[in-house]
């Protein structure tokens, strides 16, 4: 089973596994790690927003518009930000790490 690691905000890592074809958000909503996903992951509002360890940004499916557009209302916006629930688990990302922002700002959904 693919494993993924969440930094939480307090800087504890939990690696979790993380079955294939699930998002980053439903992931981190199995295992308890503390994103909001305030619209279930129909990307209309920023609260699954991750930073993504730069060793694995490049190893993604680039974003869609509408993630872009949504990220720009992301606190705390990094330059390998990205939503949760369009990040999803493949054989490549097994390990990914991902890091939760500080805070988060529910602009929509």
């Amino acid at each position: 089973m693919p494993k993924m690691t969440f930094i939480e905000r307090n800087g504890n890592h939990k690696t979790v596994e993380a079955p294939l074809g699930l998002s980053v958000l439903e992931i981190a909503h199995r295992h308890d790690v503390d994103i909001e996903g305030a619209c279930e992951g129909s990307l209309a509002c920023s609260t699954c927003h991750v930073v993504v360890d730069a060793a694995w940004f490049a190893k993604l499916v680039k974003p869609t518009e509408d993630e872009e557009d949504m990220l720009d209302l992301a606190f705390d916006l990094q330059e390998t930000s990205r939503l949760g629930c369009q990040l999803i688990m493949t054989d490549a990302l097994d390990g990914l790490v991902v890091k939760l922002p500080a805070a988060t700002r529910n602009a929509g959904g």
